[in-house]
């Protein structure tokens, strides 16, 4: 027998051209998915982070009544809370197709419905113009904004998670969180160097549709990458194992209520901090405090560097101990920075107040970060798209659908120390709910 070493090497050779091809592929293929899942979150933060800026500094008397500057910040804020009031609506619709026919199909349809309605703000008249249409066109439009969205933080996490190596979830499900500070700064970024060349009747009369008109950007991108990725394999084995569920909805109601209200009430701090440094801390500033505008938007985009190292931070730590032993670190991190708020955002002190929002986005990372990989631990591969969407967006309501109303309620009758009051019963709710939940389901 003669053993041809020559066939042997040239054999050995295609192998390893192979392995290094599917290595190489399968990098690309991750880095794709990554891509994928942080850009959607990114639009998303972008979008609500435009309007709530936009509600803070010009919506109230462009959409509403001359009555008082006050009511007309309230009936904004107002507004603003309808789309935490679609998102479970958009939750159960997205999480019905996610659960039964795929995580990507149904990804690019939110970020569309997401995207477009976001767009037509940009396009629409003002109370001047068309009376009591304009708020009611506003609504409708805030309305899509969060029913696209209802679909979107459920899906982008299951990319991420479901196709993250073992023992790196955390930081798999940090990646797409990461679309929050992503969002924030490129919402906030703009809006600061619109205030730099355009003078404050100029942004009122056109220049705040420009963030809104520039989304398309954004979600052009985002549906470019996301049309390239395929289905995550964790969807695939249940599908393969077993029919889909009928109604994913009805199925967590009645097989894991338990984990869908403990989840819920879980998410309540990372909103209510979110939205009280960021939307209220800004027009409480800008408003009552008499901070420049575009130098708050400035300390804003500095602290915001600190919720992506919380992100981070917490992404790695979850991998080392796990989700929930961060996520209960940083309630009790939400109950200090909101015993320090009325010590610390007062006026003619604009370092102080930085670094309250510096210190509440950091732990905001901490209770936020390890959701992407904690939630879908709770509910099972066949049903999870439903459950973790339902229980992010009604949490999104308890947390941040009206925190910027009743901040600026609390603030305006009994100081900026209840607005803290209120950010630290937030941290005790999530820490309630954590105590719990337990991970159940590690595929």
């Amino acid at each position: 027998m003669r053993l041809d070493l020559r066939g042997l090497g040239r054999e050995a050779g295609r192998n390893e051209g192979e392995t290094s091809l599917s290595v190489t592929e399968s990098g690309a293929s991750t880095r794709r998915v990554l891509a994928a899942s942080l850009v959607g979150t990114a639009v998303e933060t972008y979008d609500f982070y435009i309007y709530g800026t936009a509600a803070s500094l010009v919506f109230g008397p462009l959409f509403f009544p001359d009555i008082s500057p006050s009511a007309q910040l309230l009936s904004a804020y107002a507004t603003f809370a309808v789309a935490f009031f679609a998102r479970p609506l958009g939750a159960a619709f997205f999480g019905h197709f996610g659960d039964r026919i795929g995580r990507k199909s149904t990804l690019v349809a939110s970020l569309l419905l997401m995207g477009g309605s976001t767009v037509l703000i940009g396009f629409l008249p003002g109370y001047a113009a068309i009376g009591w249409l304009a708020p009611l066109a506003l609504c409708l439009m805030r309305f899509g904004q969060g029913f696209g969205l209802g679909g979107e933080w459920g899906g982008a996490v299951l990319l991420a998670v479901e196709n993250a190596p073992p023992g790196q979830r955390g930081r798999f499900g940090g990646v797409p969180l990461l679309g929050a500070p992503t969002g924030f700064l490129l919402a906030n970024g703009l809006f600061l160097i619109l205030g730099l060349f355009l003078d404050a009747e100029q942004f009122k009369a056109w220049g705040w549709r420009l963030p809104f008109l520039a989304s398309v950007v954004l979600v052009g991108v985002g549906l470019w990458i996301r049309l390239r990725i395929g289905e995550t394999p964790t969807f695939k084995k249940a599908m393969a194992e077993a029919e889909a569920s009928h109604v994913p909805a009805a199925e967590v109601f009645k097989r894991h209520p338990g984990a869908l209200a403990g989840a819920t009430l879980a998410v309540i701090a990372c909103f209510a901090i979110f939205y009280i440094s960021t939307t209220f801390a800004l027009g409480w500033s800008v408003g009552k405090l008499g901070y420049d505008r575009e130098s708050f938007l400035g300390a804003q985009l500095i602290a915001m560097l600190f919720m992506a190292a919380g992100i981070v931070a917490a992404g790695y730590a979850a991998d080392r101990t796990s989700p929930r032993a961060v996520l209960i670190v940083g309630c009790a991190g939400t109950v200090i920075v909101g015993a320090l708020m009325g010590l610390m955002v007062r006026a003619d002190a604009l370092g102080l107040v930085w670094a309250w929002m510096s210190a509440a986005l950091l732990v905001m990372g901490l209770v936020y970060g390890p959701l992407g990989a904690f939630m879908p631990s709770l509910f099972p591969p066949r049903v999870r798209y439903t459950g973790i969407s339902i229980a992010f967006n009604v949490g999104g309501i308890l947390g941040g659908g009206l925190a910027p109303f009743v901040a600026q309620r609390l603030a305006e009758t009994g100081g900026v120390a209840w607005v803290g009051f209120y950010l630290a019963a937030a941290g005790l709710l999530s820490f309630v709910g954590l105590m719990g939940l337990k991970a159940k389901y590690a595929d």
